[in-house]
C-alpha cells in the first residue's frame, strides 16, 4: 500500500481504499487503512455502517473532496433519515462502548486459539492471517478438503464460517462477541477439522 500511495502521489491519481469489509471497527481500528499506515485520498463504508440498515459512504480529503459538489452526485437513498439516524447509533455506541478494545482481545484469542489448532493439524490448516475480527485460515494444498468442504463440515458442528475462495476459511464473528463464544467456535472449528483430517 505505501508503494501504491507513492505511485499515486507521483502520478497525480487517487488511493481508493474500499472499507465496506474492514470499516467500522473490523480490523481492530475504525477503518481498515489505519492498520496500513497510509492515508486514502477516498474510501468507502457501508454494511456495518447502519448495523443492518442499509446506508453507504464515501470519505474524500484534498481535491477528492471536491469534486462532488451539490448537484453533482444523486442517490435514491441519499440522505435516507432512518439509514442516517441508525449509521449515527452505531458510530455512538462503538464509541461508548469501547467496541474497539472488545475487537482487539477477542481477535487475538481467535488468532491464538486458531494457530493452536493449526499446530495439531498442521496438514490441514496454514497460517491464520487478517486482522481483529476479520481472520483468514489457509487450507494447505495437499489437505484433502477445500474451504468449503470445511465451512459446510463446520455448519453442521452448529458454526457458521465463509469460504474465502477456494482455500481459505474466514471467520467474521460480531464486534461484540465474548470469550466464550470464541472458545466454543474454535471448539466446533476443530470438530469439524477431525471429521477429515487423517
Amino acid at each position: 500500500f505505501e508503494c501504491a500511495r507513492k505511485l499515486c502521489d507521483e502520478h497525480g491519481a487517487l488511493l481508493i481504499c474500499d472499507e465496506v469489509q474492514a470499516g467500522m471497527g473490523r480490523s481492530g481500528t475504525l477503518w481498515g487503512h489505519e492498520n496500513l499506515g497510509v492515508e486514502p485520498d477516498v474510501f468507502t463504508s457501508a454494511k456495518a455502517l447502519g448495523g443492518g440498515v442499509p446506508i453507504g459512504a464515501m470519505m474524500a480529503r484534498g481535491d477528492a473532496a471536491n469534486v462532488l459538489t451539490p448537484g453533482t452526485h444523486a442517490s435514491t437513498y441519499g440522505g435516507n433519515p432512518l439509514a442516517c439516524a441508525a449509521a449515527l447509533a452505531v458510530a455512538e455506541y462503538l464509541s461508548e462502548h469501547d467496541v474497539l478494545a472488545n475487537v482487539n482481545a477477542r481477535g487475538e484469542q481467535l488468532v491464538k486459539g486458531l494457530q493452536d489448532i493449526a499446530s495439531r493439524y498442521p496438514s490441514v490448516l496454514g497460517d491464520v492471517r487478517g486482522w481483529g475480527l476479520i481472520r483468514g485460515v489457509p487450507i494447505m494444498d495437499d489437505a484433502g478438503m477445500t474451504a468449503a468442504e470445511l465451512v459446510g463440515d463446520a455448519m453442521e458442528e452448529g458454526l457458521l464460517l465463509v469460504a474465502a475462495g477456494p482455500s481459505v476459511v474466514r471467520f467474521v464473528p460480531p464486534l461484540v462477541v465474548g470469550e466464550a463464544e470464541i472458545d466454543e467456535a474454535l471448539a466446533r472449528f476443530e470438530r469439524a477439522i477431525a471429521k477429515r483430517a487423517t
